[in-house]
C-alpha cells in the first residue's frame, strides 16, 4: 500500500457524484426538488414494499404518494434501499428468480421497490447510483467522461477512473482485496475472481464504482475543503455542506444508528453513537463538537473495503484513510482509522496553541 496504489473507492464515489449533480444544477440541467420520474421513470415504479406473502411467494406492494426528488436520492430519504441488506427486498428479488444487486447496468441493480414513502424516513441505498445515471442522461456523457472533464482534469487528477483495468498504468498498481479473519487480527488474501467489488457492472456506478489512489482522492478532498471554484460556485458548496434532513428523517437516521448494531458499524464511521447526526449531500454530518476530534458540521463518509474520509471546515482539516479489507467497515480497521484521525487532531492542537 503506497500513496499511488489504486484502491476501489466504493462509496467514496458518492462525493464526486454529488459534485457532478450540483454542477448540473448550476447549469440549469437539473433541479434538486423536481420529480425525478421525468428523467428516471424507473425510480419508484414498483411502489412501496410493505410485506411479503410467503404462501404466494409475492411481495405486498402499495403505490407511493410522494414524488422522489434528486435531493432525496442524494440524502437517502427517497425510500430506495440496497437490496443486498434489506430482508423484504431480498425476498422480492428471490420471488423473481433474481439475485440482489445483479445485472450489468444501474437500471438492473437499482430498480427495486421503495421501502417507505419518499421523504418520510432514512435508509442507506442506491440513490447516488440513480443520481449518477441522471447526470448521464441530461449530459449525454458517461460518468467517466463527465467527471474526467469537469472534476478530475480541472484539478490535475489523473489517477481516478471507473475502469482501471482498461488503463495499463493503473491496473498494475491495483491493490488486492483481503479478508479479516474471525479473530479480528489475521488478514487473508481473497483469491482473484472470488469477489468482484463492481458486481459485474458495465455502467459507471455513481454510488460505489470509482477507483483511485489515496493521493488523487485527497487532492479532491482538499479542493472541496478550500471551496475550489474550479468545481463549484460558493453557494453550491454551502448546499453541499449544509444539513439536509427534516426532523422526521433526522430522527430515523439517529434511531437506526442507536438501535441497530449492524447499521451502527456501517454508518457511524466512528462517530459516537449518542452524538447527534444529520446528512448532507456529501455524507454524514456531525451536529456537535467531539472533544479533541472533529468539530460541529464536519462531514465524514467512507467505502465498503474499510475506507474513510473527513472534511472539517472549521478546523481547516481533511483526511483520507484507505484499505482494501473485508468485511465491510470492519470495526478493527475502522478503529485504526479513527486513531489516524485523532492523531491528526493532536498535531493540529499542538500547532494552534
Amino acid at each position: 500500500m503506497q500513496l499511488d496504489t489504486v484502491l476501489a473507492l466504493a462509496s467514496c464515489t458518492k462525493l464526486m457524484t454529488a459534485i457532478a449533480v450540483l454542477q448540473c444544477v448550476e447549469r440549469g440541467q437539473l433541479d434538486l426538488d423536481v420529480d425525478v420520474a421525468l428523467i428516471l421513470p424507473e425510480v419508484g415504479k414498483y411502489g412501496i414494499i410493505t410485506g411479503f406473502d410467503d404462501s404466494k411467494n409475492e411481495a405486498i406492494l402499495i403505490p407511493k404518494v410522494n414524488h422522489v426528488t434528486l435531493r432525496q436520492l442524494l440524502t437517502h430519504t427517497s425510500g430506495q434501499a440496497y437490496d443486498l441488506v434489506h430482508p423484504l427486498l431480498i425476498k422480492w428479488r428471490a420471488s423473481r428468480g433474481e439475485e440482489p444487486w445483479t445485472g450489468p447496468t444501474i437500471e438492473d441493480k437499482t430498480t427495486v421497490p421503495l421501502i417507505f414513502e419518499p421523504g418520510t424516513a432514512w435508509a442507506y441505498g442506491g440513490g447516488s447510483d440513480w443520481a449518477g445515471k441522471i447526470v448521464e442522461r441530461v449530459t449525454g456523457q458517461t460518468l467517466e467522461e463527465y467527471m474526467k472533464k469537469h472534476i478530475w482534469t480541472p484539478l490535475g487528477i489523473k489517477d481516478l477512473t471507473f475502469w482501471p483495468k482498461t488503463r495499463k498504468d493503473m491496473e498494475d498498481r491495483m491493490a488486492d482485496i483481503s479478508m479479516l479473519g474471525p479473530d479480528g487480527k489475521k488478514v487473508f488474501d481473497v483469491p482473484p475472481g472470488v469477489f468482484d467489488i463492481t458486481y459485474g457492472a458495465t455502467d459507471c456506478s455513481g454510488g460505489a464504482g470509482a477507483f483511485g489512489t489515496p493521493s488523487a482522492f485527497f487532492t479532491l478532498l482538499q479542493a472541496v475543503l478550500r471551496k475550489d471554484t474550479k468545481l463549484l460556485k460558493p453557494e453550491s458548496y454551502e448546499e453541499l455542506f449544509r444539513p439536509q434532513l427534516n426532523e422526521q428523517c433526522r430522527q430515523a437516521l439517529n434511531d437506526l444508528i442507536l438501535n441497530d448494531q449492524v447499521s451502527r458499524d456501517f454508518l457511524s464511521v466512528n462517530v459516537p453513537v449518542t452524538a447527534k447526526k444529520n446528512w448532507s449531500l456529501a455524507g454524514l454530518l456531525v451536529e456537535e463538537d467531539q472533544p479533541g476530534w472533529v468539530r460541529k458540521n464536519t462531514i465524514l463518509w467512507g467505502g465498503l473495503p474499510c475506507l474513510v474520509w473527513f472534511c472539517d471546515r472549521e478546523a481547516g482539516l481533511c483526511g483520507f484513510a484507505g484499505s482494501q479489507v473485508l468485511p465491510p467497515m470492519a470495526p478493527p480497521i475502522m478503529k485504526f482509522h479513527e486513531s489516524f484521525q485523532r492523531g491528526i487532531y493532536d498535531v493540529y492542537a499542538a500547532t494552534t496553541q
